[in-house]
């Protein structure tokens, strides 16, 4: 018996031992972990003068910047959350706003900005720009910002932060019962970000079984665990209203317009009027293709009469001249830049100038602008032009009317949003669906295509600011072996073509056209006519969406039947 007392104690040990173990075990994994996160790594702060952004509630990838006590974010930043009318001359070293009426601009690097010329000292830097590895950004204080926009923000230090709110709403939020920590993720071994007192308020963003994700007042995002919320309610954050909503007053008409283009390539053109409109009963708005850009400065070329203008007023026609950025160019070989143009503050105030000039010597009612070669590079500054000639126009009584392509992916840079709001109509040019450049052969404005691109333009400006342009063309393809080609012939001689073939058509409903081929020695040919058949279909389809009205390219193509279903859609 003495002999077993060792072994039982020695049993005893190992069990009180191994339980011991087995208890801290426990308690090691149930036990609240003390372990401090880092949060400048949680916040993905690396410099001293970064600043990261909480928006509403969630931490975004783009950085503020704090220089002096001042915030600032980044042109992309600004344009991505908050206004994108902020606008870099990089050329000139300048950042412009534009309003309805007023253009602020200030130099880069610079505490003083002018509205119209007047300046004014805003007492902090206004913007400033670094370049890092060739590619310069731009910054702008967020307080510039804040003068033209409605939203809200506070900084928080070390690290430092932005909490940022751009809308407002009822949100749910709870108190702390007792102290505790904020975890980077739920569960008592994740790294506190920080301690909370009690009493302290939280944002309840999302609640789970036992912990909840929530926002403390001063921007940091974790979870806490239920258990420690009291008091959960619901609260209204008061909105920021600072900032009136801009008010882009529009000489949009009361009833629906036609526009026809007057296609005018010298300034004898301007004596084909009469002739163009003889048939043109239901016209109300002629454009004569008058201005094209001749050089890089600014300077137009121009066939614009005021004795034109005389008389298409005479026969109750709005006179809206043209400017486009092709013509001059194609007819003389001589290369103009748009991007040259359009990116620099002098040349395109110069640009306008010129413009108001014209406007006011000849006496028309309006602009219609057709760059047709802006691209992504210079799209930017296209919108801006936009914005300061509609300035321009509105002030003295001009309608502005903007040329587009069928809204696709590929060409949205053309801002379709902006222009519905800075000008009075937005036109689709709803034809070249096939174009001479095309590698097949197909339709110039099948139904389908001019129905897309009326519904994607109607998504983003209001419809009573849009026109669809028609075609008062088409194509007759040509196809040999692997070769097609294709030539234009306007709707009036049509027919002629038809019996130069000896083509029959046929209705085709797909394409909404009469459709004809034939095969002559092995070459085939194929045309998708437009006719009044054609046209009414499309007329039908523009009715359908209450639009501005309908414009056509080009007068002089016509038959003289459309102008009766133009005329019936304009009555509707």
């Amino acid at each position: 018996m003495k002999k077993a007392i060792p072994v039982l104690i020695a049993i005893v040990l190992i069990i009180i031992i191994g339980a011991a173990a087995f208890g801290a075990k426990i308690i090691e994994k149930y036990s609240y972990s003390h372990e401090k996160a880092d949060l400048y790594e949680y916040f993905h702060i690396v410099k001293e003068d970064e600043a990261s952004i909480v928006l509403q509630d969630e931490m975004v990838e783009e950085k503020a910047f704090v220089k002096d006590g001042i915030c600032y974010f980044d042109l992309a930043t600004v344009h991505r959350y908050f206004n994108d009318r902020f606008y870099v001359d990089s050329v000139e070293q300048l950042l412009l706003y534009t309003t309805p009426t007023d253009i602020i601009r200030t130099p880069i690097g610079s505490n003083s900005f002018q509205i119209n010329g007047a300046p004014q000292d805003a007492g902090y830097l206004l913007s400033f720009s670094r370049t890092r590895g060739g590619v310069t950004t731009y910054y702008i204080a967020a307080d510039f910002v804040k003068q033209y926009t409605n939203f809200s923000y506070q900084l928080y230090e070390n690290p430092n932060r932005l909490q940022v709110y751009t809308e407002w709403g009822q949100r749910q939020v709870a108190d702390i019962s007792r102290g505790t920590a904020v975890r980077f993720l739920g569960g008592v071994k994740s790294p506190i970000l920080r301690d909370l007192s009690a009493s302290e308020t939280v944002v309840i963003l999302e609640k789970m079984e036992t912990w909840c994700k929530i926002k403390t007042d001063d921007a940091i995002i974790g979870y806490v665990e239920n258990k420690f919320l009291e008091n959960e309610r619901e609260e209204t954050l008061e909105p920021v209203t600072d900032v009136a909503p801009p008010v882009y007053t529009s000489l949009t008409r009361d009833n629906k317009i036609c526009i026809g283009w007057h296609a005018i390539a010298s300034s004898a053109g301007n004596d084909t009027l009469n002739t163009v409109t003889a048939n043109a009963g239901a016209l109300t708005v002629i454009a004569p293709t008058w201005f094209s850009l001749k050089d890089n400065e600014g300077n137009l070329q121009s066939f614009a009469s005021a004795s034109y203008v005389e008389k298409a007023h005479n026969k109750g026609l709005e006179v809206w001249g043209v400017v486009d950025d092709f013509n001059y160019s194609a007819n003389t070989g001589e290369e103009v830049d748009a991007y040259a143009i359009l990116s620099a503050t002098t040349s395109r105030t110069y640009l306008i100038d010129r413009i108001m000039e014209a406007a006011a010597a000849c006496g028309m009612d309006g602009v219609n602008i057709d760059f047709e070669n802006i691209n992504a590079d210079s799209a930017e500054h296209f919108i801006q032009f936009l914005r300061e000639l509609s300035i321009r126009c509105r002030a003295a009584g001009l309608v502005l009317s903007v040329d587009n392509y069928v809204p696709y992916n590929y060409n949205s840079f053309y801002d379709f949003e902006e222009q519905g709001v800075v000008a009075d109509y937005v036109i689709v040019m709803g034809y070249d669906e096939h174009w001479a450049g095309s590698q097949e052969a197909g339709s110039v404005a099948s139904i389908g295509y001019v129905r897309g691109g009326i519904e994607r333009t109607v998504a983003n400006v209001p419809a009573e600011k849009v026109i669809n342009a028609l075609p008062f063309y088409t194509r007759l393809w040509k196809t040999e072996g692997t070769t097609v080609t294709s030539e234009a012939y306007p709707m009036a001689n049509v027919d002629s073509v038809l019996n130069t073939y000896n083509m029959e058509p046929e209705w085709d409903e797909e394409t909404g056209q009469n459709y004809a081929e034939v095969t002559i020695d092995g070459t085939s040919y194929q045309i998708w006519v437009e006719d009044v058949q054609s046209i009414s279909v499309k007329l039908n389809v523009m009715q359908n969406y209450n639009l501005g009205g309908v414009a056509a390219w080009r007068l002089g193509y016509e038959p003289a039947a459309v102008w009766d279903v133009i005329a019936t859609y304009l009555a509707q």
